[in-house]
């Protein structure tokens, strides 16, 4: 598993901005090293129990510290994510989502929107010249 840092404008390739892979506790170990390592920061949201975009939407942005402001919606979720700037510049960011196969199983549509959106943002902040990736675990 990479986290790819080649960002400069222009050569950001959107495909590798989500990848869906098993999650571990160790796979989760090494990326939050790796992100340490590069000087990324790193996000962890658990979707244990998360069948909608409401309650999706809530476990990312409390996951990513969200401003009391972030509105619970697309536009929303897309604007925080291209902003992050209520915390410490990183040279990159790394999202990683727990446990999101029931997700996937009752509501695919609104987590492929979600995920959607991340490589939207991802391909802002490359132009930029910073990272963002997310891991998604569709295993448990």
């Amino acid at each position: 598993m990479t986290m790819p840092t080649d960002d400069s404008p222009g050569s950001h390739d959107d495909r590798a901005s989500v990848q869906r892979i098993a999650l571990s506790d160790e796979r989760i170990a090494g990326l939050r090293a790796l992100a340490e390592s590069l000087g990324y920061r790193l996000f962890e949201a658990d979707l244990t129990g998360c069948h909608d975009k409401a309650g999706l939407l809530e476990r990312l942005g409390r996951a990513m510290a969200f401003p009391h402001w972030f509105g619970g919606n697309w536009d929303a979720w897309f604007d925080c994510l291209t902003d992050l700037g209520w915390h410490a510049p990183a040279s990159g960011y790394v999202l990683v989502v727990r446990r999101a196969l029931g997700m996937h199983r009752t509501a695919p549509e609104t987590l492929d929107t979600a995920l959607a959106i991340v490589e939207d943002a991802a391909r802002v902040w490359a132009d930029r010249g910073v990272t963002l990736r997310a891991f998604v675990d569709l295993e448990t």
